[in-house]
């Protein structure tokens, strides 16, 4: 049974929050500040904020007409590449339904052709089920949200979560989850300690029992 990698994508493989701050000034004149608190980051000229359904009107209008503005996170094509020699991989991205299609051409286009699934809301059933489908091998999380790390955490504890932030300019800004396993901002080291997990053989829970016996 080969292990299993699920991933997000946005800050994650893909830079999102940096175009999605270039395309608010330019199409909304909106100034958008690097913060890990969303709701306060967008503010217009006269000082105003937007309301929460604003929010999501603004994002509706970036996902999915201006993900081409989107760059890919540096070696995050080779990572991928080492990993599914041994592993399978999913991409677990919080986008709505209609834009999985997008999110696949997307990727591909960037050379990323691996399984997109689209969820809302927290990941931690989205990954229970994904890891029952794949027989329940060794799985390793990868999410820049502290929210969804403590999903998994609930409905999935025997997976290997990692906390990523690969925006350079928010990472510094954003702490480590407290319910992630390690906080790595680099694919060439993240690789590293995913491998290190499928080669243990061991689910999170059984590594943090052997810990605290």
């Amino acid at each position: 049974m080969r292990p299993l990698l699920i991933t997000d994508c946005d800050e994650v493989l893909l830079h999102m929050v940096r175009h999605f701050r270039g395309w608010l000034n330019e199409a909304h004149r909106i100034d958008f500040t690097f913060t890990h608190d969303f709701a306060n980051a967008m503010k217009r000229a006269d000082g105003s904020r937007p309301t929460q359904r604003e929010m999501w009107a603004l994002l509706g209008g970036f996902f999915p007409d201006q993900m081409h503005r989107q760059t890919i996170v540096p070696h995050a094509r080779e990572a991928l590449a080492r990993i599914a020699e041994t592993a399978d991989i999913v991409v677990l991205t919080n986008l709505e339904d209609h834009c999985q299609t997008h999110r696949v051409e997307q990727l591909a286009a960037h050379g990323i052709a691996h399984r997109v699934e689209c969820n809302q809301g927290g990941k931690g059933a989205a990954v229970a089920r994904l890891v029952a489908e794949h027989g329940r091998p060794v799985t390793v999380f990868v999410d820049d949200l502290g929210v969804h790390h403590a999903s998994v955490a609930e409905a999935a504890p025997g997976v290997h979560r990692l906390h990523m932030v690969a925006e350079p300019d928010l990472a510094p800004l954003v702490p480590k989850a407290p319910t992630a396993h390690a906080r790595i901002d680099d694919w060439r080291e993240a690789a590293d300690w995913i491998e290190a997990r499928f080669a243990s053989g061991l689910p999170a829970d059984a590594v943090a029992g052997r810990a605290t016996a």
